[in-house]
């Protein structure tokens, strides 16, 4: 039921979205997108006793809220993928380990939401799963406190920082589903891409590079071009990093500026919530394609997107350690139900 050219599979019969749901905090409620969010969090501990903790509840809250909306439970779920920027990914397996639900951890960084995505079409689609689930998460102060400085420290963020989002997004996929369902048409996996930047505050610019990359494959292997999609959606490359990117895009006389966004860019109100670059995180792309872009696919608005989240592959020891910023890209091609 599937077809594989280059880097890319195409589904002959495309996996359907059942269910999706998005769960964010206050400063992303505060931002553009509010109207479109299952669940708004006002509590940044979502009432537990750590920031860890209630990132954990971000994941339990947006797959619950997920199944609801596709009207199974749990126990119809084959396996459940996902993960998050802690070590260890603790706020998936902490997060999701009462639903009783097979468990594939994933890491890749604020890619995961694609990848996890992407992963759980291709088991669907291979005849190997009925339905699986998609989950990734992150949260402002877990992160800052694993990645940069406590956050009663109060350093100055610099010029191309972004802010993580508290947030997470949970899709439902499944190897039928009714007529009008959204689409997984076909995946791209991302290769590992670094041009040696070694700024943790300028993840876009690590990033751009893979982003380029993927997207540039996916276009040969399907023999398309950018003007054929409704949306080009790159997960949280933020204000620099896009322009980096659609600078790289150039370069190989491919122009994507006319209907290229970016999550990073859409969450908040850049200018007004002082973000700087815009927001990053796996919770980014994830709240982001959990609520406004998969309303707009389902509604007809939008037929044709490429959805492409964007992860920098470093941790905090390989930083101190002087390496450059590994990154990658994964793609997903979504298309409404009356593609």
């Amino acid at each position: 039921m599937l077809t594989k050219t280059g880097r890319t599979v195409f589904f002959k019969k495309p996996p359907a979205i059942l269910g999706f749901a998005s769960v964010v905090g206050k400063k992303e409620a505060n931002g553009p997108l509010k109207e479109y969010f299952d669940v708004i969090c006002m509590d940044a501990l979502l009432g537990q006793k750590s920031f860890e903790k209630a990132e954990a509840q971000l994941q339990n809250t947006a797959v619950a809220r997920a199944l609801t909306k596709a009207g199974i439970t749990a126990d119809k779920i084959d396996y459940i993928m996902g993960g998050d920027l802690l070590n260890q990914c603790i706020s998936s397996s902490y997060g999701l380990r009462d639903f009783g639900i097979p468990f594939i951890g994933l890491y890749g960084a604020c890619s995961t939401m694609s990848e996890s995505l992407g992963l759980a079409s291709l088991i669907c689609a291979s005849g190997a799963a009925e339905n699986c689930a998609a989950i990734s998460s992150s949260h402002f102060c877990s992160a800052e406190r694993q990645f940069r400085f406590p956050l009663n420290y109060g350093g100055q963020r610099t010029p191309t920082a972004q802010w993580t989002v508290t947030g997470a997004g949970s899709v439902i996929v499944s190897r039928e589903g009714k007529k009008g369902l959204p689409r997984i048409k076909a995946v791209t996996f991302g290769k590992i891409e670094d041009l040696g930047i070694t700024d943790i505050n300028n993840m876009g610019a690590a990033m751009a590079p893979a982003a380029a990359s993927t997207l540039a494959a996916f276009l040969e292997d399907s023999g398309t071009r950018p003007e054929d999609y409704d949306l080009i959606l790159t997960g949280d490359l933020g204000v620099l990093g896009s322009d980096l990117m659609e600078r790289l895009l150039m370069d190989n006389d491919i122009n994507i500026r006319a209907n290229h966004n970016d999550c990073g860019k859409m969450i908040y109100d850049i200018d007004r919530q002082d973000t700087h670059c815009g927001g990053s995180g796996c919770g980014c792309c994830a709240s982001v394609l959990c609520s406004k872009i998969l309303r707009d696919v389902s509604a007809g608005k939008l037929k044709n997107v490429l959805l492409m989240a964007t992860g920098a592959l470093m941790s905090t020891v390989s930083v101190q350690q002087g390496e450059s910023i590994p990154s990658v890209a994964h793609l997903v091609h979504i298309t409404s139900g009356e593609e």
